[in-house]
């Protein structure tokens, strides 16, 4: 009896909450803030510190209360605790993954998988709460700097607040909401108080609007503006794709103004100098040099990188740059030639097997195109030029089963090696390599 008391209690405790709806009381934030406005409109309270730190409080408050329950990965019962039932439930998508869309007063979450997989707030206690207490916590260290602990912490509240957002708005796929958060988390830290402003928030707010410029061209001039802060800031990713999300940016603009060709242009050749190996800045490079009028010769792109090599002949970054360079300008013997190089100087390095292997294999692709196109007068001339394409062919073997050895759960070379074999089964001892790699490949598409 006892037992069957306490899981009822347990049933009644976890059911009761469930059955109230999402409670937000509007009325006690607004009255906080139409108070805060009688004391800033009182000059002697209008000169302390702590009337305009309240102040901010209040904004915050107003502007984080309706979502402060909601985090990532949450569990629905939970939510439903703490919340109470949606108002509506429907069928929804995010990135192409479908979910249910669980509509509240003030939010809407997105839940996938018996989790929250994102949020929208929809509805707000105060318009422009956010830029309110970024302005009333600045105000009140203007008025006493010794209160900057307390201040701090406050623009740090707004901070991670605006942060959280942006998360959500990216998870939802809203490009220039999520930038806009991200840049009002970079105000919150911009204020004297706070210290340094992490300029990750820029960076990311930059590439978002960059990407949003795809369907609002007008983001494109606040992509780059947002990346230049970054930049002025000293901040680079370790990549170095600022640099080609700053081409981006600038290049969407072109129709403006002419002269954001160059800036575009400008911008990846400092990025691939600081960033050699980076794959985005080289197909840059490659689709402005190829795509626009007196913007320069692709064979610029090969001198810069030879001079760079000249004076750093060791260097493996320099050596990809050059071989993914003669590869979109398909000359792939020299292609071959620079990742030779790599193999020699990092024999141990899957990468420079990979390729090497790779770009045998897109030389003989190549060279079987040729064939396919030529209209041959005897069969001895046709046999000669397939001979040559497997002897490429070949020649890539031994390269991907390196590569292969150096990581052998590395799917793509698996794939190749079995393609690979499979093609070039009539030739010696090749088979067996064959029914090797179909074995393995077959084994790792089912633990895919």
């Amino acid at each position: 009896m006892k037992k069957t008391i306490w899981m009822a209690f347990a049933a009644l405790m976890l059911a009761a909450p469930v059955a109230n709806a999402q409670k937000v009381n509007e009325s006690a934030f607004r009255s906080k803030i139409e108070k805060s406005n009688a004391d800033i409109a009182d000059a002697k309270k209008n000169g302390k510190a702590s009337t305009w730190i309240n102040r901010g409080k209040a904004f915050y408050e107003a502007a984080a209360e309706p979502t402060k329950n909601l985090f990532p990965n949450m569990d629905a019962p939970m939510l439903k605790l703490a919340v109470g039932e949606p108002k509506a439930v429907s069928a929804a998508e995010i990135g192409g993954q479908p979910c249910e869309a669980w509509e509240y007063p003030y939010f809407t979450v997105y839940i996938r998988n018996g989790k929250v997989a994102t949020w929208k707030q929809t509805r707000q206690i105060v318009d422009n709460a956010v830029p309110q207490a970024i302005e009333a916590y600045n105000k009140a260290y203007e008025i006493d700097p010794k209160a900057g602990d307390k201040v701090k912490a406050g623009l740090k509240q707004v901070s991670d607040y605006c942060s959280m957002a942006g998360n959500a708005e990216l998870d939802l796929g809203n490009s220039a909401a999520a930038a806009d958060a991200y840049m009002q988390a970079f105000e919150a830290q911009s204020g004297p108080a706070y210290g340094q402003a992490d300029p990750v928030l820029l960076y990311y707010a930059g590439y978002l609007r960059t990407f949003d410029g795809a369907n609002h061209p007008e983001s494109f001039a606040l992509g780059s503006e947002y990346l230049n802060m970054a930049l002025d800031r000293g901040y680079t990713d370790e990549e170095g794709n600022i640099y080609y999300y700053l081409f981006h940016s600038y290049y969407g603009q072109k129709d403006n103004d002419p002269a954001f060709v160059t800036r575009a242009k400008d911008a990846l050749l400092t990025g691939i100098e600081k960033f050699p190996k980076n794959e985005r800045i080289l197909e840059g490079l490659m689709q402005l040099y190829t795509s626009e009028p007196n913007v320069g010769d692709p064979a610029d792109l090969v001198a810069m990188i030879e001079s760079a090599i000249a004076e750093n002949p060791e260097n493996i970054d320099l050596w990809f740059s050059r071989g993914r360079t003669f590869f979109a300008l398909k000359n792939y013997d020299e292609s071959i030639a620079s990742f030779a190089k790599v193999v020699e100087l990092q024999p141990e390095m899957f990468e420079g097997y990979y390729f090497l292997g790779y770009m045998y294999t897109v030389k003989g692709d190549a060279m079987n195109d040729a064939i396919g196109k030529n209209t041959y007068n005897s069969q001895s001339a046709y046999d000669a030029d397939q001979k040559a394409v497997t002897e490429v062919y070949l020649a890539a073997v031994p390269y991907f089963e390196k590569a292969h050895q150096l990581k052998p759960d590395h799917f793509e070379t698996i794939q190749l090696l079995k393609q690979l074999c499979f093609r070039l089964r009539d030739e010696e001892g090749i088979m067996d390599k064959y029914n090797t790699y179909n074995t393995l490949f077959q084994q790792a598409q089912a633990n895919q």
